[in-house]
This record gives structure tokens, C-alpha cells and sequence, in this order.
């Protein structure tokens, strides 16, 4: 099992836990702040499963039906985790209309509340980690549920404080007004991972500085060769898709072309672990004057 798999695991697992927690905090004050912090875990466990299947299904290999692999399988865990934080914000939304016509008395408000305090704190650590290793790991998986818990962990503070005034203060509006809050940017955070994972459906171009990173190594391991220029590349997921056109002088053997690829493709794959790279070798008459110079 890999190690982006072992962490997807244990965010179910974490999930679980806090869903423990936060319900055991709700079900003592009946508070319907802590209701909406209760059902937003529900989401993170779910969530947290599909990740799992989905990382499953991208670590398998190219087959005759998928030659580029199955990378993009974690972008739509990403959307089904944006999909379902927007049900989440509707459910809130509608415990807090429900409690707004119906205040309730918040009961043993303390100890409920360091309860939910336990699960933030334990939310807090885990979407760290998820950040951290879903950056490092280049897993939009990872990074989203890790983004998502985020979220998660403000909302718990803002929910938190709004109990405080509201016990404090004797304003039994607050807590409802406080779920609704919590659904509003529980909403703002679903779409931003939509929008992240659209964008990794749609093959959008990888970062500039990625791009860079790109040139200067066919520059440096090009030897031979005249220029190249067509750079494009990509991430799905991992793995990073790189194409490019390289110009060789007329005269050059295929072997003398083909060991200046080997080396290309080789400092490539060094750099960017998992890529895939394509290069079409063009003659000398072929040069457009206008991409990467070799040194």
C-alpha cells in the first residue's frame, strides 16, 4: 500500500473519531451550531472513503482501454468532495432556519464545548499532514480533503465563540445564526475545490515555474541538438505529462538522436518523479528560432 493510500485511510479513521466526538458534544448541549459541526464531519468521512477509492483506482496501471493511466481519478474524488460539502451547507442551513423560529436553551454549554474543542484540535493536526503530504505528493486527493478538514477546523472556532456570547449574553438567536455562517463558508470552501479539480480535468498547463524547471534541464542535457520549442505540459493527478519538439542537426544518426533523448527523458524523469514524456525530433530546417536554446 502506498503512502499517499495509508494516509487516505486514516483520514477515515480520524474522521470517524471526530464524528464520535462532535456528536457526543451536540447530543449534551443540543446546540444547533454543534449540529452543523457534527453533520460537516459526516461529509469529511465521506469524502475521506471516496478519496480512498479513488487513489485505488489511480494507482492502477495504463491498461489497453486507459495508456495514459488512471491519474484523473483523484480529481473527480475532488469534485465528489466539493458535491458533497455543498450538501452539507444545505442541511445546516435548513437545521438553522429550524432553530431560528425555534430558539433553543443550550445545555451543559462547557463541557460540550470542550469537547468539540478535543475533535478541532484533533481536525486541526490531521489537515496539516493531509496538506503537507498532498503538496508534496502532488495528490489533488490528499490536498482537497486536507483543505476541506481546514475549513472544518475555522468553522469549529467561529461555532465555539458564537456558543460562548450566545450562553454569555443569554441571545439564543445566536446559535442559529452562527450554523448559518458555518454553512455559508462551508459553501465558499466547496467551491474552491470544485474549481481546483475542474481545472485538473480540463488539462490546465502546470505552473510556470514547473515549466521553467523544464526548460532549463532540456537546455542542460540536450547536447547535440539545436534547439527545442513546443514545450507543453500538464498533471493528472501524480504523474506530469511532458511534450516537446527537439531539433537536431540534418546530418545527425537516429542513434546520436536518440541517446540525446535518453538523456532528456532521464534528468526529466529525475526531477519530476512519474513523468511521462514525449519528444518528436525534427531536422535542422524544422528550427522556428523561438524556444529553448541548447547549451
Amino acid at each position: 500500500m502506498s503512502q499517499v493510500l495509508k494516509i487516505a485511510c486514516g483520514s477515515v479513521a480520524v474522521g470517524l473519531a471526530v464524528l464520535a466526538i462532535k456528536t457526543i458534544a451536540w447530543w449534551l448541549t443540543g446546540s444547533v451550531a454543534l449540529l452543523s459541526d457534527a453533520l460537516e464531519s459526516i461529509v469529511n468521512v465521506a469524502t475521506a472513503l471516496a478519496a480512498v477509492v479513488a487513489l485505488r483506482i489511480a494507482a492502477q496501471p495504463a491498461d489497453s482501454r486507459h495508456p495514459f493511466g488512471h491519474h484523473k481519478a483523484e480529481y473527480f474524488s475532488a469534485v465528489l468532495e466539493g458535491v458533497l460539502i455543498v450538501v452539507a451547507a444545505i442541511l445546516i442551513l435548513r437545521e438553522a432556519w429550524s432553530a431560528w423560529q425555534d430558539p433553543r436553551i443550550i445545555e451543559a454549554p462547557w463541557l460540550g464545548l470542550g469537547i468539540n474543542c478535543v475533535a478541532s484540535l484533533i481536525n486541526a493536526a490531521w489537515c496539516w499532514k493531509l496538506i503537507r503530504t498532498g503538496r508534496r505528493m502532488h495528490s489533488p486527493a490528499l490536498e482537497a480533503d486536507g483543505r476541506h478538514l481546514l475549513t472544518d477546523v475555522v468553522s469549529s472556532i467561529g461555532v465555539t465563540a458564537g456558543v460562548v456570547a450566545a450562553v454569555l449574553t443569554g441571545w439564543a438567536w445566536l446559535d442559529p445564526a452562527l450554523a448559518a455562517l458555518v454553512a455559508l463558508n462551508i459553501l465558499w470552501s466547496g467551491w474552491q475545490v470544485v474549481r481546483g479539480s475542474v481545472g485538473g480535468l480540463m488539462d490546465v498547463s502546470a505552473p510556470e515555474e514547473e515549466l521553467e524547471q523544464m526548460r532549463a534541464l532540456i537546455s542542460a542535457n540536450a547536447e547535440g541538438a539545436v534547439e527545442a520549442h513546443d514545450l507543453r505540459s500538464r498533471r493528472a493527478g501524480s504523474a506530469v505529462f511532458v511534450e516537446f519538439h527537439l531539433v537536431v542537426p540534418g546530418d545527425m544518426t537516429v542513434d546520436a538522436a536518440h541517446d540525446i533523448c535518453d538523456r532528456v527523458e532521464g534528468a526529466l524523469h529525475k526531477a519530476f518523479e512519474g513523468s511521462r514524456v514525449i519528444i518528436h525530433v525534427e531536422p535542422e530546417h524544422k528550427a522556428k528560432h523561438s524556444g529553448i536554446v541548447v547549451l
